[in-house]
């Protein structure tokens, strides 16, 4: 059978009456910005992750950049961010015309490795952002001591980790400010870009919501050079039912990862995902680490399994860091890591069938 890695169609098809009022909600109401949709959601959202404050952007992007501005850091100004992350946690840091300094992961998390931390730390240093990477948290409690100690700003970049938490805290609700982005992918995706930062901090709110708007308060008035990054109305009423939806959908995630972890233990040199006794994760992605990534990812190819590998290239390998010069073998892991992961298809609307297709094809791989 054919096993898509991830459609979104299905999801469309269990919401579709909701979306529909939704939508036709939305139109009749004239209000398309900054309304009653996005107020609510802000609220709905902010509960769910335990914060006082949510704030709706354009983009996940948008979103760090946001936080990152919020809390101080600017041109000069240095940021600790992972070595093995998507591009768009470096490119928020270097917008701001400050500089990400990469911190190599855990080799079984692959998440930040707090102990590799301090080392990277500088005078320069404003700020660490910790990557939840594929929905599994990153250990804030060390990252959060070693931040209070040097009096750094901790940013959780959380776009891949809606509903994630570590003990009763949802990651989210950890550092000063967490960034999250809400592409159609993720585990609460819109229907196009859109994101949010989340907050106690009153003033960093505040100076996020005026920043999203033009670096306006009151129209016409501009005491900041802000943006133009609002969540629009319609994607905020999709993200509302959505959300009622997420802690099921993520359950069913947790299911599909359940059963690979049963299926495909000790499978060769198959390396599965690690997941510390602290954690628990919403499975955004289903990674795992093999010297023979590429055979393998052709072989379930022409079983018509569909896979992704999560990152190919590691930002400071990527032509828009030439200018770092890092030395060879600075992120070592990370480049190791971009060599060997492969992300097997999961979400909440796989059908049984495809994962024990998927299963049983690494099996006959590894035979």
């Amino acid at each position: 059978m054919r096993v898509p890695f991830l459609s979104l169609i299905p999801a469309f098809r269990e919401l579709r009456s909701e979306v529909h009022e939704a939508v036709a909600r939305v139109m009749e109401s004239g209000l398309y910005l900054l309304g009653p949709e996005l107020a609510a959601f802000e609220r709905e959202f902010a509960e769910f992750i335990g914060s006082r404050h949510c704030i709706g952007v354009g983009s996940g992007l948008d979103a760090i950049g946001l936080a990152l501005r919020a809390t101080g850091v600017g041109p000069g100004h240095e940021v600790i961010v992972p070595s093995h992350t998507f591009i768009a946690t470096w490119l928020a840091v270097s917008h701001l015309g400050a500089t990400p300094v990469p911190v190599e992961p855990d080799d079984r998390t692959f998440n930040i490795d707090p102990t590799r931390i301090e080392a990277a730390i500088g005078p320069k240093t404003r700020a660490i952002v910790p990557v939840h990477l594929y929905g599994q948290p990153a250990d804030m409690e060390s990252i959060g001591d070693i931040a209070r100690k040097h009096g750094l700003v901790v940013v959780e970049d959380a776009a891949q980790a809606h509903g994630a938490a570590i003990g009763p805290r949802r990651v989210g609700g950890l550092g000063h400010v967490a960034a999250w982005s809400f592409y159609p992918s993720k585990n609460l995706g819109a229907l196009a870009d859109g994101g949010a930062v989340t907050t106690d901090d009153d003033t960093v709110a505040e100076a996020c919501r005026v920043f999203r708007n033009y670096g306006s308060e009151t129209k016409y008035v501009h005491p900041v050079r802000g943006l133009n990054s609002r969540l629009d109305e319609l994607n905020a009423a999709i993200l509302r039912i959505k959300l009622r939806r997420l802690e099921q959908w993520n359950a069913r995630r947790a299911r599909v990862a359940a059963r690979y972890g049963a299926g495909l233990a000790g499978c060769g040199d198959l390396v599965l995902p690690h997941v510390p006794g602290w954690a628990r994760p919403v499975w955004h992605l289903y990674v795992v680490r093999t010297q023979r990534r590429d055979a393998l990812r052709r072989h379930l190819q022409a079983d018509e399994i569909e896979t992704l590998i999560h990152y190919p290239v590691a930002p400071h390998a990527q032509g828009a860091y030439a200018d770092l010069r890092l030395p060879e073998g600075a992120c070592r892991i990370a480049e190791s890591i971009q060599g060997q992961v492969l992300s097997l298809p999961i979400g909440p609307h796989l059908p049984d069938e495809g994962v024990e297709a998927c299963i049983s094809s690494v099996l006959a791989f590894h035979a």
